[in-house]
Protein backbone atom coordinates (compact mmCIF):
# COMPACT_ATOMS: atom_id res chain seq x y z
CA UNK A 1 0.00 0.00 0.00
CA UNK A 2 2.68 2.27 0.77
CA UNK A 3 4.54 1.85 -2.19
CA UNK A 4 1.22 2.73 -4.33
CA UNK A 5 0.80 6.03 -2.37
CA UNK A 6 4.43 7.38 -2.96
CA UNK A 7 3.89 7.28 -7.24
CA UNK A 8 1.16 9.55 -6.62
CA UNK A 9 2.85 11.97 -3.70
CA UNK A 10 6.14 11.48 -6.38
CA UNK A 11 4.32 12.72 -9.32
CA UNK A 12 2.67 15.33 -7.27
CA UNK A 13 5.63 16.53 -5.57
CA UNK A 14 7.90 16.56 -9.25
CA UNK A 15 4.83 18.63 -11.02
CA UNK A 16 4.94 21.48 -8.07
CA UNK A 17 8.67 21.54 -8.51
CA UNK A 18 8.44 21.90 -11.90
CA UNK A 19 6.33 24.74 -11.73
CA UNK A 20 8.82 26.46 -9.37
CA UNK A 21 11.40 25.94 -11.02
CA UNK A 22 10.46 26.75 -14.92
CA UNK A 23 10.05 30.51 -15.63
CA UNK A 24 6.77 31.45 -16.46
CA UNK A 25 6.73 33.09 -20.37
CA UNK A 26 5.71 36.66 -21.80
CA UNK A 27 2.91 34.28 -23.24
CA UNK A 28 1.51 33.78 -20.22
CA UNK A 29 0.86 37.02 -18.77
CA UNK A 30 -1.82 37.70 -21.58
CA UNK A 31 -5.06 39.38 -20.94
CA UNK A 32 -7.97 38.31 -22.92
CA UNK A 33 -11.20 39.72 -23.28
CA UNK A 34 -14.15 37.94 -25.20
CA UNK A 35 -16.87 39.91 -27.04
CA UNK A 36 -19.80 38.37 -28.35
CA UNK A 37 -22.22 40.07 -31.27
CA UNK A 38 -24.49 41.29 -30.84
CA UNK A 39 -25.01 41.74 -26.85
CA UNK A 40 -21.68 43.02 -26.70
CA UNK A 41 -21.10 45.45 -29.83
CA UNK A 42 -17.66 44.45 -30.35
CA UNK A 43 -17.05 46.68 -32.81
CA UNK A 44 -17.30 49.45 -30.40
CA UNK A 45 -14.83 47.74 -28.34
CA UNK A 46 -12.60 47.94 -31.66
CA UNK A 47 -13.41 51.29 -32.64
CA UNK A 48 -11.94 52.45 -28.76
CA UNK A 49 -8.86 50.31 -29.56
CA UNK A 50 -8.47 52.22 -32.99
CA UNK A 51 -8.33 55.05 -30.95
CA UNK A 52 -5.70 54.23 -28.51
CA UNK A 53 -3.13 53.79 -31.51
CA UNK A 54 -0.01 55.55 -31.25
CA UNK A 55 2.51 53.76 -33.93
CA UNK A 56 0.87 51.83 -36.08
CA UNK A 57 -2.61 50.40 -36.42
CA UNK A 58 -2.66 47.06 -39.08
CA UNK A 59 -6.09 45.51 -40.16
CA UNK A 60 -6.67 42.19 -41.76
CA UNK A 61 -10.54 41.60 -42.36
CA UNK A 62 -12.56 40.59 -45.14
CA UNK A 63 -15.14 43.05 -44.77
CA UNK A 64 -14.63 46.63 -43.58
CA UNK A 65 -18.34 48.81 -44.38
CA UNK A 66 -18.68 50.22 -40.96
CA UNK A 67 -18.38 53.80 -41.13
CA UNK A 68 -17.70 54.04 -37.52
CA UNK A 69 -14.64 51.68 -38.21
CA UNK A 70 -13.50 53.63 -41.58
CA UNK A 71 -13.39 56.88 -39.32
CA UNK A 72 -11.57 55.63 -36.41
CA UNK A 73 -8.62 54.44 -39.04
CA UNK A 74 -8.73 58.22 -40.97
CA UNK A 75 -8.77 59.80 -37.54
CA UNK A 76 -5.41 57.29 -36.47
CA UNK A 77 -3.92 57.97 -39.37
CA UNK A 78 -4.13 61.67 -39.11
CA UNK A 79 -2.90 61.78 -35.56
CA UNK A 80 0.57 60.32 -37.61
CA UNK A 81 -0.33 56.61 -36.75
CA UNK A 82 0.99 54.05 -39.36
CA UNK A 83 -2.27 52.54 -40.84
CA UNK A 84 -2.60 49.53 -43.13
CA UNK A 85 -5.35 47.55 -44.83
CA UNK A 86 -5.09 44.19 -46.05
CA UNK A 87 -8.66 42.51 -47.52
CA UNK A 88 -10.17 40.38 -50.27
CA UNK A 89 -10.39 41.64 -53.52
CA UNK A 90 -13.43 39.83 -54.12
CA UNK A 91 -14.93 41.76 -51.37
CA UNK A 92 -14.10 44.53 -53.20
CA UNK A 93 -16.84 43.93 -55.47
CA UNK A 94 -19.79 44.96 -52.63
CA UNK A 95 -20.81 49.06 -53.04
CA UNK A 96 -20.26 49.90 -49.61
CA UNK A 97 -16.61 47.93 -49.05
CA UNK A 98 -15.59 50.14 -52.02
CA UNK A 99 -17.02 53.39 -50.83
CA UNK A 100 -15.24 52.55 -47.14
CA UNK A 101 -12.11 51.61 -49.13
CA UNK A 102 -12.36 54.78 -51.20
CA UNK A 103 -12.41 56.83 -48.07
CA UNK A 104 -9.02 55.20 -46.82
CA UNK A 105 -7.60 55.41 -50.03
CA UNK A 106 -8.35 59.20 -50.09
CA UNK A 107 -7.01 59.70 -46.25
CA UNK A 108 -3.99 58.03 -47.49
CA UNK A 109 -3.72 54.48 -46.33
CA UNK A 110 -2.25 51.53 -48.05
CA UNK A 111 -4.40 49.09 -48.81
CA UNK A 112 -3.51 45.77 -50.41
CA UNK A 113 -6.21 43.41 -51.50
CA UNK A 114 -5.16 39.77 -52.00
CA UNK A 115 -4.90 37.72 -55.78
CA UNK A 116 -6.80 34.52 -54.25
CA UNK A 117 -10.54 35.35 -54.46
CA UNK A 118 -12.89 34.71 -51.41
CA UNK A 119 -10.16 33.75 -49.25
CA UNK A 120 -9.32 36.33 -46.36
CA UNK A 121 -10.92 34.61 -43.80
CA UNK A 122 -8.07 36.25 -40.87
CA UNK A 123 -10.02 38.83 -38.95
CA UNK A 124 -7.12 40.52 -37.54
CA UNK A 125 -5.97 43.99 -35.98
CA UNK A 126 -2.71 44.72 -34.59
CA UNK A 127 -1.93 47.70 -32.43
CA UNK A 128 1.63 49.02 -31.34
CA UNK A 129 2.75 45.64 -30.05
CA UNK A 130 1.05 45.29 -27.19
CA UNK A 131 -2.81 44.68 -28.51
CA UNK A 132 -4.40 42.63 -31.22
CA UNK A 133 -7.58 40.97 -31.97
CA UNK A 134 -9.20 38.34 -33.66
CA UNK A 135 -12.45 36.75 -34.20
CA UNK A 136 -15.01 35.58 -36.82
CA UNK A 137 -16.64 39.38 -36.74
CA UNK A 138 -15.80 41.58 -39.80
CA UNK A 139 -16.09 44.97 -39.54
CA UNK A 140 -19.51 45.71 -40.51
CA UNK A 141 -22.44 47.04 -38.72
CA UNK A 142 -24.31 43.48 -39.38
CA UNK A 143 -21.28 41.75 -37.32
CA UNK A 144 -21.97 44.66 -34.70
CA UNK A 145 -25.33 44.35 -34.60
CA UNK A 146 -27.10 41.29 -35.53
CA UNK A 147 -25.17 38.54 -36.41
CA UNK A 148 -23.47 35.93 -34.17
CA UNK A 149 -20.15 36.59 -34.08
CA UNK A 150 -16.79 37.00 -31.43
CA UNK A 151 -14.12 39.39 -31.25
CA UNK A 152 -11.27 38.07 -28.79
CA UNK A 153 -9.04 41.02 -27.44
CA UNK A 154 -5.44 40.07 -26.16
CA UNK A 155 -3.13 42.19 -24.46
CA UNK A 156 0.11 40.90 -24.63
CA UNK A 157 3.84 41.95 -26.39
CA UNK A 158 4.90 38.76 -27.34
CA UNK A 159 1.61 37.46 -29.24
CA UNK A 160 0.61 41.11 -30.40
CA UNK A 161 4.55 40.65 -32.34
CA UNK A 162 3.55 37.62 -33.78
CA UNK A 163 0.47 38.77 -34.98
CA UNK A 164 2.56 42.11 -36.38
CA UNK A 165 5.35 39.60 -38.04
CA UNK A 166 1.93 37.55 -39.74
CA UNK A 167 0.55 41.01 -41.05
CA UNK A 168 3.69 42.48 -42.47
CA UNK A 169 5.00 38.93 -44.03
CA UNK A 170 1.28 39.04 -45.98
CA UNK A 171 1.82 43.07 -46.82
CA UNK A 172 5.41 42.02 -48.56
CA UNK A 173 4.23 38.37 -50.24
CA UNK A 174 3.72 40.17 -53.48
CA UNK A 175 2.91 37.05 -55.42
CA UNK A 176 -0.45 36.70 -52.89
CA UNK A 177 -1.52 40.35 -52.19
CA UNK A 178 -1.46 43.85 -54.63
CA UNK A 179 -2.14 47.37 -54.12
CA UNK A 180 -5.61 48.12 -54.30
CA UNK A 181 -6.69 50.45 -57.84
CA UNK A 182 -9.00 52.76 -56.51
CA UNK A 183 -10.33 53.86 -59.95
Amino acid sequence: MRAVLSHPILRSFCLALLLLTVPVGAGWSATVEVYYAPEDAPLDRLVTLYGHAKRYLYVAVYGLTSPRAVEAMVAAKKRGVDVRLITDRQRTEDDKQRAALHTLHLAGIPILINEHDGLMHLKQVVIDDEVNTSGSMNHTTSGNHYNDERLDVMTDHAISVKAREKFLAMWNDRSRYRAWDAH
